[in-house]
C-alpha cells in the first residue's frame, strides 16, 4: 500500500483534505477575529498608537515562541497538538465574548487576548505546515500550498471578515462566539486524521537534547544557507509593511475614506479577492519564469502598489489598489513557501519553518507598532509611502540571489541551499 507521499501526483491525498478543511474552518474564525479586534479597539479609542499596540500584541508571539513552537511540532504528535491549540483558542474567545457582554473590555485586555491568540496561531501554523510535506509528494507541494492559500483567503477575508463585521453590527459579542465555535469545529476535523501526523524528528533528534538545542538547530540551518537567509530578510521586510498597513487600515478607512465598519470589511475583502485572482497563477508563473525571478518582480510590484494605496482618495481607488496588492502579495507568498519547503530536510522542517517565520512574522509586530506611531506623528499617508520605500530597497536583495537548485524526487528535501554553492 502506498504512503500518503506516494499518492498519484495529480491527486492530493485524503489526509491532506482533512487538514485543508480544518485550516479552512479555523480561518473563518481568524477572519472574524481579524476584523473584530480592530473594531473593538477603535470603539474604545481613536489613538493610532493604541490600535497599533493591540496589533503588536498579536504579532509579537512570533518572535517569542516561534522556535519552541517548531520544536513542539517536530517532537509531539501533531494531531493532538492541533486539537489542544484550537481548544485553548476556543476558551479564550469564549472569555472575550463574556467580557464583551458585560462591557468589561479594555485595551489591556484586548492586547492580552491578542497575545494569547497569537501564541496559539504560532503553534497551530507550525504543526499543520510541518504536516503538509508528510502528506503530499514533493511534486504536489506547490499545488497543495496554492489550495491552502486560496482556501485561507476565501475563508478568512471573504467569509470570516464580512461575517464578523455584520455580526459586530448586531452585537460585539456575537463574532467572538462564532469564532469560538469555529475553533471547536476545527479541532473536531483534526481528530479525523489517522496518519501523517507523527513527530517529524522522533528518530532523528535524540530526546535528551534540550528544547533550546533543538530550536537552535533550525535557526543554525537557516543562518548557514545564504540564499534562504536572503529570502528570509526580504520576507521580514514584506511582512513588516503588510502587517503595519493592515494595523492602521481601520483608522485609514474611517478617517480618510470615511467608511463605517462594513466598509472596512470591504477593504479587507478586496485584498482577498485580489489574492483569489492571483494565487492560482502562482504555479504557472513559477514554471514559466522561475521562482526567484517571480519573487524579484513581485516584491517590486508590491512597493509600487503600496505607494498607490497612499495616494488613493476614493473608495473605488482604494478597493482596486488593495485588490492588486492582495494578488501580488499572495503570489509572492505561495512561491516563497513552496521554495522554502522544497529546500528544508523533512526532519528539520518544523524548526526551520518556525525559525524562518520567527524572523519574518515578528517583523510584522514591529511594523504594527511603527505604523501606529508614524500614522499618529506624520499623517495617514505616511505609513504607505514609507512601506513602499522599504519594499523597493528589500527587492534589491533578491536581485543578487542565484537560481534555486531543484529539489530531489525521493520524497526528501535537499539539505543544501537554493543554489549549488556551498553554505556560508
Amino acid at each position: 500500500m502506498r504512503s500518503p507521499r506516494q499518492s498519484a501526483p495529480h491527486r492530493l491525498p485524503r489526509q491532506f483534505h482533512a487538514v485543508w478543511a480544518a485550516v479552512t474552518v479555523s480561518s473563518i474564525g481568524d477572519g472574524m477575529r481579524a476584523v473584530t479586534l480592530p473594531l473593538l479597539t477603535a470603539h474604545l479609542t481613536d489613538d493610532a498608537r493604541l490600535v497599533g499596540l493591540v496589533a503588536f500584541a498579536g504579532q509579537i508571539p512570533w518572535l517569542l515562541v516561534s522556535l519552541p513552537s517548531g520544536v513542539l511540532a517536530d517532537r509531539f504528535e501533531r494531531r493532538r497538538l492541533l486539537c489542544f491549540v484550537d481548544t485553548a483558542r476556543a476558551v479564550i474567545m469564549t472569555g472575550l465574548m463574556l467580557l464583551a457582554m458585560l462591557d468589561g473590555l479594555s485595551i489591556p485586555l484586548l492586547a492580552g487576548a491578542a497575545f494569547l491568540l497569537g501564541c496559539g496561531q504560532t503553534l497551530f501554523n507550525g504543526a499543520w505546515s510541518g504536516m503538509v510535506p508528510s502528506l503530499v509528494p514533493p511534486e504536489g507541494l506547490t499545488k497543495a500550498n496554492t489550495y491552502l492559500q486560496i482556501t485561507v483567503l476565501f475563508a478568512s477575508p471573504l467569509l470570516g471578515t464580512p461575517l464578523g463585521a455584520v455580526l459586530f453590527g448586531v452585537t460585539p459579542a456575537l463574532p467572538l462566539a462564532v469564532d469560538a465555535l469555529s475553533f471547536v469545529c476545527a479541532a473536531g476535523l483534526i481528530l479525523l486524521l489517522t496518519g501523517g501526523t507523527q513527530a517529524g524528528s522522533q528518530k532523528s533528534v535524540p530526546t535528551r537534547q534540550s528544547l533550546r538545542q533543538d530550536a537552535l538547530q533550525g535557526l543554525v540551518w537557516l543562518w548557514r544557507h545564504s540564499q534562504m537567509r536572503r529570502l528570509c530578510a526580504v520576507s521580514a521586510v514584506n511582512n513588516l509593511v503588510v502587517v503595519g498597513l493592515m494595523s492602521v487600515l481601520v483608522l485609514y478607512a474611517q478617517q480618510t475614506l470615511e467608511l463605517e465598519s462594513s466598509g472596512y470589511a470591504v477593504l479587507v475583502a478586496a485584498f482577498a479577492v485580489g489574492g483569489l485572482i492571483g494565487v492560482p497563477l502562482a504555479p504557472r508563473l513559477e514554471k514559466r519564469i522561475g521562482a526567484v525571478r517571480l519573487l524579484r518582480l513581485g516584491i517590486l510590484a508590491t512597493g509600487v502598489l503600496c505607494a498607490s494605496m497612499g495616494m488613493a482618495r476614493s473608495v473605488l481607488a482604494g478597493v482596486l489598489v488593495i485588490a492588486g496588492y492582495g494578488a501580488v502579495s499572495l503570489v509572492w507568498g505561495v512561491t516563497a513557501v513552496s521554495l522554502r519547503q522544497s529546500q528544508v530536510p523533512a526532519e528539520l522542517l518544523g524548526r526551520v519553518t518556525m525559525a524562518f517565520q520567527m524572523a519574518s512574522v515578528s517583523a510584522g509586530a514591529l511594523g504594527a507598532l511603527l505604523a501606529g506611531l508614524v500614522y499618529h506623528s506624520i499623517g495617514p499617508q505616511a505609513p504607505f509611502f514609507t512601506g513602499a520605500a522599504l519594499l523597493c530597497l528589500a527587492g534589491a536583495l533578491l536581485y543578487h540571489a542565484p537560481t534555486p537548485h531543484p529539489a530531489s524526487s525521493n520524497g526528501h528535501a535537499h539539505a543544501r541551499p537554493m543554489s549549488q554553492t556551498p553554505p556560508d
